[in-house]
């Protein structure tokens, strides 16, 4: 009598509370007792030990990756009349952020290979109400931050790292959350440093604007009920704090299993003869990819059908992302059309992002790439 094989989460976040389940509710209980739920000496202390993480001067904890977004942006005095420059091929935020500090996105190509913002793109979009430009590390790897900042030099442009999906990734031995005027960061629980909910972070070298940040995240307020400008309350809650304390000694041990199970992917698709079918993602060699996602391309003809193969099978699968920001319904008074960037447009065609946590276990990597082998031999035999 055969078993059924043990499903495989995209993502198993209980793997990881079970492995710190003592500091992490020591942490809670730490919080409870103190009576001190909203920022505080818990946040404080965690934006201390993350900025010196990062290699960051400050770090200003707040809400989620999307306040992170807005703060920084809001800290550097873009507004109405600007113009920001993005890629389309990211999660929403990074450009309904530009807009919702009154700012203008616009999109520029993605690099094929890396998936990150294409700085010769980047450049070709810069007009005199250009601002900033939002180079996103996607998928745990750092853009080609060099040519980003020879451009942002050339044009006197702030450079905002939207780095949601990449803590403790490197571009030339430095990590990202120090690569430009300003960086955000996401924890969502996912994420390669998980809290348990939303919780971001803003990291600065520059004293002004930490100042500023601290101020905007409590309805622009330096002293209690006296407001500097009209500010947010994107404050970040102290349980969340306490929870990512407890975690952030674990990330670099958590980040090299990340790049270790990467690897063995490779392997499993090398050895089942798939190298054809999954394009596998490459690290670029003069950066640390911590891949928060191990992100694969698949023919467009068959991506769709391999999803529901998987999800058939019990196999955690996901497609980031699925539509380019320029084709959303929401952004279509910015006036761009299907075909305006076709390397963006392509990756969403094609992209497929398969099981990828620290706990992963070789077996449940096999049972993936075993799943996929299964799908593309059914297709072979029906096409035959």
């Amino acid at each position: 009598m055969s078993s059924t094989p043990a499903p495989v989460p995209l993502c198993d976040i209980g793997a990881q509370y079970r492995s710190l389940r003592a500091q992490i509710e020591a942490a809670v209980l730490r919080v409870l007792g103190s009576g001190q739920a909203i920022l505080g000496p818990e946040v404080a202390a965690f934006e201390k030990e993350a900025a010196a993480y990062c290699g960051a001067a400050f770090a200003v904890g707040c809400g989620s990756g999307t306040d992170a977004l807005v703060l920084a942006l809001h800290a550097l005095g873009i507004g109405p009349g600007d113009e920001v420059i993005v890629p389309p091929f990211t999660f929403f935020a990074t450009a309904s952020c530009v807009c919702r500090v009154g700012a203008t996105p616009v999109f520029a190509d993605i690099d094929p290979v890396t998936f990150n913002i294409d700085p010769a793109e980047v450049e070709a979009k810069i007009t005199p109400r250009t601002r900033a430009v939002i180079p996103v590390h996607l998928f745990g790897q750092c853009c080609d931050m060099k040519a980003i900042w020879g451009v942002a030099e050339d044009h006197q442009l702030y450079v905002v790292e939207d780095a949601a999906q990449s803590f403790g990734s490197e571009y030339q031995g430095r990590r990202c959350g120090t690569l430009g005027t300003a960086a955000a960061m996401s924890f969502y629980p996912t994420k390669n440093l998980g809290a348990f909910g939303d919780a971001g972070l803003v990291t600065t070298d520059d004293p002004a604007v930490d100042k500023k940040l601290r101020a905007l995240r409590v309805h622009g307020s330096e002293t209690k009920y006296y407001h500097k400008y009209v500010g947010y309350n994107m404050r970040l809650d102290a349980l969340h704090a306490a929870v990512l304390r407890a975690k952030l000694p674990h990330v670099p041990h958590w980040l090299s299993a990340r790049q270790e199970a990467a690897k063995r992917y490779d392997k499993l698709i090398e050895a089942a003869n798939l190298a054809g079918f999954l394009r596998r993602p490459l690290a670029k060699p003069d950066r640390r990819h911590t891949f928060n996602q191990y992100v694969v391309r698949v023919p467009a003809v068959h991506r769709d059908a391999l999803v529901r193969h998987l999800k058939d099978n019990a196999v955690g699968v996901e497609v980031y992302y699925p539509l380019s920001l320029h084709e959303q319904e929401c952004f279509r008074f910015l006036g761009y059309r299907t075909g305006d960037f076709p390397v963006s447009e392509s990756a969403a065609a094609t992209v497929l992002a398969l099981p990828m946590f620290p706990e992963i276990t070789e077996a449940q990597q096999q049972r993936v790439i075993d799943v996929c082998a299964a799908y593309l031999s059914q297709s072979l035999r029906k096409a035959a």
